[in-house]
């Protein structure tokens, strides 16, 4: 039995069709959804590297970046609540910092003690699949819940 449903959400159309199908679920289910926004964190991450001898990074730009991921994080949330709400689906929104998405999808989803992840995925294979990697991927090979997978086609026909 599905009683609480988490929704990785990003504000892409991937996202906006993983997210209908979540209400749809939940709303048969009588479950409840969170949508969940990871905010991109760059330090400590590593895949990504800066180049350069004696680079600073000046500490107001980094505040002027989180600052707007913040911002962007709860507008994604708040779409996606007042979606849930005209749907009639209980729902709620939480965001967190991480360098690593899939850890902190998967950590969201035990701590909020979810039955199962519901996210879209681009459906690369082969050489794009294995070069650019997914995070539904990473989150399938490590999940402990289900994981209900969102085709790219559905985003489509998401408009």
């Amino acid at each position: 039995m599905v009683r609480r449903v988490l929704v990785p959400i990003d504000g892409s159309a991937l996202s906006a069709a993983a997210l209908n199908a979540a209400l749809d679920l939940a709303k048969q289910c009588g479950a409840q959804l969170t949508v969940f926004h990871v905010q991109p964190s760059y330090y400590g991450r590593p895949d990504v590297a800066i180049y350069g001898e004696g680079l600073v990074l000046d500490p107001a730009l980094s505040e002027q970046f989180s600052q707007a991921n913040a911002a962007f994080a709860q507008s994604v949330l708040d779409q996606a609540l007042e979606q849930a709400k005209a749907r009639g689906v209980e729902a709620s929104g939480d965001t967190c910092v991480s360098p690593l998405v899939h850890e902190a999808i998967l950590e969201a989803a035990e701590r909020l003690n979810c039955d199962l992840i519901a996210m879209a995925s681009h459906g690369r294979r082969g050489l794009a699949g294995l070069l650019i990697g997914s995070e539904t991927q990473r989150v399938l090979a490590n999940a402990k819940v289900p994981v209900l997978v969102i085709p790219a086609a559905m985003a489509g026909a998401q408009g």
